[in-house]
C-alpha cells in the first residue's frame, strides 16, 4: 500500500509544472512564481473594432449597407448627412442578423448576440433605433416585439423621443413605461381586448426596470411572447441592478410557452443588443446576461489574450471622447464655491454642468451661489420631480441657466445640448462615474473641458485611477489666490447669510464646512 502511495505521489508530481512543484515542495514559500495570465473569452479579447476619431471618420448615409430607402430619406430628413463610426458598423451588423426577416437569423441560426462599447456622445442610440425600426416595418400584425430597458426615467424619455421621431409615418407605435403615467394608463397604451380577443397596441416598448417588472407581473395584456430584441442601455449599470431579476423575469415571460427551438411553430428568436460607454470585461459579470454567441464592437483595443495581468490592475480601461481636454484643480474644502463663481464670474466658462456626490451638497451650494448673486444658476437632483427636471434640462439648454448643479441623476447617458464645461465639485469615486460625467461634454466629436476640485489628500488616489483607465492626459490647472481675493468679502458675507437662511440651530456649526 505504501509503494502504491508512493507511485501515486511521484506521478503526481512530475505533471505539475516547475514552478507549481517548487511551491508545493517548499509549503509555499517559493516567490519566483509565474503571475496569472488575464485570459478573456475571444469575443471580448478580438472585438470588431470602431474607429475612435469620429470626424475623419464619417460615412455618408446613402454608403450604409443595407439600409432602406426610406430611413435614409428619414435620416437625411432630420439634418443627419454622415453617420459616426459606431453607427456605420453596428446598423449593418444588426440588419445582417435580420437578413431572413423575423423569425430567423443569418442561415437559419439565431441572430448572435450584439456588445457595443463606445464612448459617451459618440451616437449609439440611432446605431440601434435605425435596423430596430427597419426590421420592425416588416412585421404585420402589431405584437411587442422590441423592448429597451435603461436604468432612469429620464434615459427612457430620451431614448423612447428617438424611437417616436424615426417611427413617424410608419404603422409601428411606441410606449414609455417608466411611471411617467399612471399603472392603469399604461395599461391601456399596451393592448386592448376587442371581441375577447387581446390587441396588442405597442411595436416597441422603452421602459425602466422597475415598472417593466410590475406589467410583466400584473399585467395579463402585456405578452412579451413575440419579443426579437431586448436592447439593454447602459448596460453596466443594468448589470450592477441585476438585484431586481428584471431580466430573468422578461426571458421567463418571452418563452413563457415553452424553450425557442426551431421546429414548428416557429418561435421568435430573442436578440440582446447591449450598448455602454464602459462595458466590463469581467467575463463572470457578463455571464448574468446570458448572451449567445456575443460580438463585440469597441473603440478600445483589448490587450493581448495572454498579457500577464499586472498586480495593481484593478478596473477596465475606457475609451475618453476625444476631444475632451481634462484638468484638475487643486484647492481646500472652503474654497471650492468660490472657485465655481471664478469660473463663472472671471473665466466666463459657462454653462457649467457641476456634479456633486449628494443632493445635499448640490442644494447647499445652488442656495449660495443664489445668494452670492450674479449668477443664474439651478439645481438638478432626485429633490425635484420628473416635470420639474424636464423644464430644468430644457432651460439649461436653452442658455437660461448658466450653472446647473447637480448629482449623478443627470450623469447617466443623458444628452444635454451645448454642455462646453463640466465640473467635477466632488471627486467621483469611481472611475465609471467619472467617465459619466465628463461624457456629458465633448460629444459628437465637438471640443469640451472637465475641471475636477481635488483636495490635497485624494490627489494621488484619484490620478492614479484616471490614468490606469486609460486617460490621454489630466492637467494641473492652479488658480493662484489672488485671483479669488475681489470675491472673497462678499463670499464671507453670503455664507453667513446662508447661515441664517437654513437656520438649523443644531447644524450651524457643520454648515460651512461641507462644500
Amino acid at each position: 500500500m505504501g509503494r502504491e502511495f508512493q507511485r501515486e505521489g511521484a506521478a503526481m508530481e512530475k505533471a505539475l509544472s516547475p514552478q507549481v512543484r517548487c511551491l508545493v515542495l517548499s509549503g509555499g514559500e517559493e516567490v519566483g512564481i509565474r503571475r496569472v495570465h488575464r485570459v478573456l473569452p475571444q469575443w471580448l479579447a478580438q472585438p470588431d473594432v470602431i474607429h475612435r476619431d469620429i470626424k475623419s471618420n464619417l460615412v455618408p448615409v446613402s454608403d450604409i449597407p443595407g439600409l432602406s430607402a426610406q430611413l435614409v430619406k428619414k435620416i437625411q430628413s432630420n439634418g443627419i448627412q454622415h453617420l459616426f463610426p459606431v453607427q456605420a458598423e453596428v446598423i449593418p451588423a444588426i440588419l445582417e442578423s435580420a437578413q431572413q426577416g423575423l423569425l430567423i437569423g443569418r442561415g437559419g441560426y439565431k441572430p448572435r448576440d450584439i456588445c457595443v462599447s463606445a464612448p459617451t456622445g459618440s451616437g449609439k442610440t440611432l446605431a440601434f433605433v435605425i435596423p430596430v425600426i427597419q426590421v420592425l416595418t416588416e412585421r404585420v400584425v402589431c405584437e411587442v416585439r422590441a423592448l429597451a430597458v435603461l436604468p432612469t426615467k429620464e434615459l427612457a424619455q430620451q431614448v423612447c423621443k428617438v424611437f417616436t421621431s424615426y417611427t413617424e409615418g410608419t404603422s409601428l407605435k411606441v410606449v414609455m413605461l417608466a411611471g411617467q403615467k399612471t399603472f392603469a394608463a399604461e395599461q391601456a397604451s399596451l393592448s386592448e381586448h376587442r371581441g375577447g380577443m387581446r390587441r396588442s397596441l405597442a411595436d416597441i416598448v422603452v421602459a425602466t426596470p422597475g415598472r417593466l417588472v410590475d406589467h410583466i407581473n400584473k399585467n395579463s395584456g402585456f405578452c412579451l411572447e413575440h419579443l426579437r430584441f431586448l436592447i439593454i442601455d447602459e448596460a453596466d449599470r443594468m448589470i450592477d441592478s441585476m438585484h431586481q431579476s428584471w431580466l430573468s423575469q422578461v426571458v421567463k415571460a418571452v418563452y413563457r410557452s415553452g424553450i425557442c427551438v426551431y421546429l414548428s411553430p416557429p418561435q421568435m428568436p430573442l436578440q440582446k443588443l447591449l450598448f455602454s460607454a464602459t462595458l466590463t470585461q469581467n467575463p463572470e459579470k457578463l455571464q448574468q446576461l446570458g448572451l449567445h454567441q456575443p460580438r463585440l464592437f469597441s473603440s478600445i483595443r483589448s490587450q493581448s489574450n495572454t498579457t500577464p495581468a499586472a498586480p495593481t490592475q484593478k478596473q477596465d480601461r475606457f475609451d475618453f471622447p476625444q476631444g475632451l481636454t481634462e484638468y484638475y484643480v487643486p484647492c481646500t474644502l472652503s474654497k471650492k464655491p468660490l472657485l465655481i463663481l471664478h469660473f463663472i464670474l472671471r473665466l466666463k466658462l459657462s454653462p457649467i454642468l457641476c456634479f456633486t456626490n449628494s443632493r445635499e451638497t448640490a442644494h447647499r451650494l445652488y442656495l449660495l451661489v443664489q445668494l452670492f448673486g450674479g449668477v443664474q444658476a439651478a439645481e438638478f437632483s432626485s429633490r425635484l420631480s420628473p416635470g420639474e427636471r424636464k423644464k430644468t434640462l430644457k432651460e439649461f439648454e436653452q442658455g437660461k441657466i448658466q450653472l446647473l448643479i447637480s448629482t449623478d441623476a443627470a450623469a447617466r447617458g443623458i444628452d444635454v445640448n451645448g454642455v462646453k464645461c463640466v465640473v467635477n465639485y466632488d471627486a467621483p469615486q469611481y472611475i465609471r462615474t467619472y467617465i459619466h460625467r465628463i461624457g456629458r461634454t465633448a460629444r459628437a466629436g465637438k471640443a469640451g473641458l472637465a475641471f475636477t476640485f481635488l483636495l490635497g489628500v485624494q490627489e494621488k488616489n484619484f490620478l492614479q485611477m484616471v490614468v490606469e483607465a486609460g486617460s490621454p492626459g489630466i492637467q494641473k490647472q492652479i488658480v493662484k489666490p489672488e485671483n479669488l481675493k475681489g470675491m472673497e468679502a462678499r463670499y464671507e458675507q453670503t455664507l453667513q447669510e446662508l447661515a441664517n437662511a437654513i437656520k438649523v440651530p443644531s447644524q450651524t456649526r457643520s454648515i460651512n464646512i461641507k462644500y
